[in-house]
């Protein structure tokens, strides 16, 4: 009986020991706002749209950002599974953000075919072309920035951003977002749009406390 109490302490201690490592990191939290930018479109398009459906609905802009932390190390994040659907001949969402290893479908859900390719230096591929109603993916190994289009619709386009650590994420439509479990001491936490690059800030991060960064981006409008 003493043996077996003896037991039971020693393994309570060591979760004690352990419990604190787990939650050793800190949190970042904050805001993304967008702002116009202070520059007139242009006035040439490089295409012309050639659209069968009519115009889709504008995905929300803020849900083409990514905020995430450039100066820490590679880490064996979990491979995520994330979609891009084809719909109504664009690409939604028109953002994913994976780690390394991830795979990424992409549905076709028009009722005509698209294709879904890749020239993005260590990610090329080619999925072909395929019908309504089936779905091809590809796996990303290689952290980056992986631009993806259609070939059968040249104003399709995405973009994946791989990571090779899990400290990133996408905000929410009002613009919040927040990163768990970051490790303590001082790193560059940025802010990145498809259209404008990044913004980038210092950051010291201790362990168990919040620190809030809020980025303001002047995103410039589609074509310019």
């Amino acid at each position: 009986m003493m043996l077996r109490a003896s037991l039971a302490v020693a393994i309570l201690a060591l979760m004690m020991c352990v419990a604190p490592a787990a939650q050793s990191g800190g949190r970042v939290t904050g805001t993304v706002k967008l702002t116009l930018a202070n520059s007139a479109p242009s006035p040439a398009g490089v295409y012309e749209r050639r659209a069968v459906c009519p115009r889709p609905r504008a995905q929300p802009e803020i849900k083409s950002v990514v905020i995430f932390f450039s100066d820490l190390p590679a880490t064996k994040a979990a491979p995520m599974q994330a979609s891009i659907a084809q719909k109504d001949e664009q690409f939604a969402p028109h953002l994913v953000a994976v780690t390394a290893g991830s795979k990424v479908a992409f549905p076709n859900e028009d009722p005509f075919f698209h294709n879904v390719f890749s020239l993005s230096r260590g990610a090329g591929f080619n999925l072909g072309r395929y019908p309504s109603g089936s779905s091809r993916s590809q796996t990303f190994t290689r952290p980056g920035i992986v631009k993806v289009f259609c070939e059968v619709h040249s104003h399709m386009s995405a973009v994946i951003r791989v990571f090779e650590h899990g400290w990133f994420t996408v905000p929410n439509e009002d613009g919040s977002y927040a990163i768990d479990n970051v490790p303590p001491g001082e790193h560059t936490l940025v802010a990145w749009h498809e259209r404008i690059g990044e913004r980038r800030d210092r950051v010291t991060i201790r362990a168990g406390a919040d620190t809030q960064i809020n980025f303001t981006l002047p995103v410039l409008e589609p074509g310019q």
